[in-house]
Protein backbone atom coordinates (compact mmCIF):
# COMPACT_ATOMS: atom_id res chain seq x y z
CA UNK A 1 0.00 0.00 0.00
CA UNK A 2 1.48 3.62 -0.88
CA UNK A 3 2.79 5.97 1.92
CA UNK A 4 1.52 9.46 0.66
CA UNK A 5 2.09 11.45 4.32
CA UNK A 6 1.21 15.02 2.11
CA UNK A 7 -1.26 17.19 1.67
CA UNK A 8 -4.27 16.48 -0.95
CA UNK A 9 -7.24 18.19 -2.06
CA UNK A 10 -10.12 18.14 0.24
CA UNK A 11 -12.27 15.92 -2.51
CA UNK A 12 -9.73 13.49 -2.13
CA UNK A 13 -10.44 11.05 0.43
CA UNK A 14 -14.28 10.95 -1.16
CA UNK A 15 -12.52 9.99 -4.53
CA UNK A 16 -10.85 7.15 -3.10
CA UNK A 17 -13.47 5.98 -1.39
CA UNK A 18 -15.75 6.03 -4.23
CA UNK A 19 -12.81 3.94 -6.48
CA UNK A 20 -13.30 1.50 -3.77
CA UNK A 21 -10.68 1.65 -1.79
CA UNK A 22 -9.79 2.87 1.27
CA UNK A 23 -7.42 5.51 3.11
CA UNK A 24 -6.66 7.15 6.25
CA UNK A 25 -5.97 10.56 6.77
CA UNK A 26 -5.83 13.26 9.70
CA UNK A 27 -6.77 16.77 9.81
CA UNK A 28 -4.03 19.52 9.93
CA UNK A 29 -3.33 22.03 13.07
CA UNK A 30 -2.59 25.08 11.59
CA UNK A 31 1.28 25.28 12.02
CA UNK A 32 1.47 21.25 10.42
CA UNK A 33 -1.22 22.81 7.78
CA UNK A 34 1.24 26.10 6.67
CA UNK A 35 3.84 23.71 6.55
CA UNK A 36 2.31 21.51 4.39
CA UNK A 37 1.03 24.14 2.15
CA UNK A 38 4.52 25.73 1.31
CA UNK A 39 6.18 22.03 0.86
CA UNK A 40 2.67 21.56 -1.49
CA UNK A 41 3.90 25.06 -3.26
CA UNK A 42 7.22 23.41 -3.89
CA UNK A 43 5.97 20.38 -5.22
CA UNK A 44 3.99 21.76 -7.90
CA UNK A 45 6.67 24.20 -8.81
CA UNK A 46 8.63 21.55 -9.01
CA UNK A 47 6.00 20.05 -11.14
CA UNK A 48 5.76 23.08 -13.49
CA UNK A 49 9.49 23.04 -13.96
CA UNK A 50 9.79 19.65 -15.05
CA UNK A 51 6.83 20.21 -17.24
CA UNK A 52 7.44 19.28 -20.81
CA UNK A 53 4.09 20.08 -22.95
CA UNK A 54 2.17 23.27 -22.69
CA UNK A 55 -0.82 21.75 -21.42
CA UNK A 56 1.27 20.38 -18.24
CA UNK A 57 2.84 23.40 -17.64
CA UNK A 58 -0.77 24.83 -17.55
CA UNK A 59 -2.17 22.16 -15.23
CA UNK A 60 1.06 22.74 -12.93
CA UNK A 61 -0.02 26.57 -12.94
CA UNK A 62 -3.20 25.77 -11.62
CA UNK A 63 -2.05 23.73 -8.77
CA UNK A 64 0.31 26.61 -7.85
CA UNK A 65 -2.84 28.96 -8.17
CA UNK A 66 -4.42 26.85 -6.13
CA UNK A 67 -2.02 26.87 -3.57
CA UNK A 68 -1.78 31.07 -3.47
CA UNK A 69 -5.57 30.75 -2.55
CA UNK A 70 -4.86 28.74 0.39
CA UNK A 71 -2.15 30.56 1.73
CA UNK A 72 -3.74 33.56 1.03
CA UNK A 73 -6.57 32.63 3.13
CA UNK A 74 -4.15 31.21 5.76
CA UNK A 75 -2.83 34.51 6.06
CA UNK A 76 -6.13 36.30 6.45
CA UNK A 77 -6.17 37.51 3.53
CA UNK A 78 -8.22 36.80 -0.18
CA UNK A 79 -6.86 36.06 -3.40
CA UNK A 80 -8.41 39.38 -4.70
CA UNK A 81 -6.42 41.33 -2.21
CA UNK A 82 -3.08 39.54 -3.81
CA UNK A 83 -4.20 40.13 -6.95
CA UNK A 84 -4.94 43.61 -6.56
CA UNK A 85 -1.20 43.75 -4.77
CA UNK A 86 0.40 42.09 -7.65
CA UNK A 87 -1.49 44.56 -10.34
CA UNK A 88 0.47 47.47 -7.56
CA UNK A 89 3.71 46.14 -8.22
CA UNK A 90 2.75 45.26 -12.09
CA UNK A 91 1.83 49.49 -12.45
CA UNK A 92 4.73 50.82 -10.07
CA UNK A 93 7.25 48.08 -11.40
CA UNK A 94 5.88 46.09 -14.32
CA UNK A 95 6.20 42.59 -15.11
CA UNK A 96 8.36 40.41 -16.44
CA UNK A 97 7.21 40.60 -19.95
CA UNK A 98 10.36 42.23 -21.65
CA UNK A 99 13.07 39.46 -20.43
CA UNK A 100 15.26 41.92 -18.90
CA UNK A 101 18.21 40.18 -17.02
CA UNK A 102 19.84 42.31 -14.67
CA UNK A 103 23.66 41.81 -14.97
CA UNK A 104 25.05 44.76 -12.59
CA UNK A 105 24.91 48.20 -11.34
CA UNK A 106 27.11 50.63 -10.98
Amino acid sequence: MPVYNKLVRDRIPEIIKNTGSQCSFKILNNEEYIHSLKQKGFEELNEYINSETNEEAIKELADLLEIIHALAEYHGSSFEKVEGIRKSKLEKRGGFKKKFYLIEVQ
